[in-house]
């Protein structure tokens, strides 16, 4: 849901089962809780050095990632490695780009988002997987093997 101008989005997501991270997350929250709150930016790779500058670590994205994005959407290379130098994720759709920066999980799984949209439509979803992925392998116990 947004407002007409599109400043104020609220998104209202589910879970089919507790083995999800959003399933743990509502079912140990009693379903009425804040999983993440996203702020926008207009210039997220600035923002990335502002926060990087001020001690704020990002959620780490699996480098392959990176090399799937360039692959994907033909982006330029040295475009590319900006994206991963900075953890910043990427989509594009038939109105613009979209670009995701992501803390790392706080408490029992509450994290922050920031987003600059250039024209994009949609939320980033492709990307969720990714996201997903990424903040399992920080909770995930010392020395206990990945999938």
């Amino acid at each position: 849901m947004a407002n007409a101008s599109g400043t104020f989005r609220v998104t209202l997501n589910g879970a089919e089962n507790r083995r999800t991270l959003a399933g743990h997350f509502l079912a140990e929250s009693f379903g009425a809780a804040v999983q993440h709150v996203a702020f926008a930016t207009k210039d997220i790779f600035a923002t990335a050095e502002n926060l990087a500058r001020n001690g704020f670590r990002p959620l780490e994205i699996n480098r392959n990632y990176y090399d799937d994005v360039e692959a994907r959407f033909g982006l330029d290379p040295d475009f590319a490695e900006r994206l991963r130098a900075a953890n910043i994720l990427y989509d594009r759709d038939e109105h613009g780009e979209y670009f995701q920066l992501y803390s790392p999980l706080y408490g029992e799984g509450f994290f922050f988002e920031i987003v600059e949209r250039r024209g994009y439509q949609g939320y980033g979803a492709p990307n969720a997987i990714f996201r997903i992925a990424a903040q399992k392998r920080r909770i995930r116990p010392e020395g206990m093997p990945s999938r």
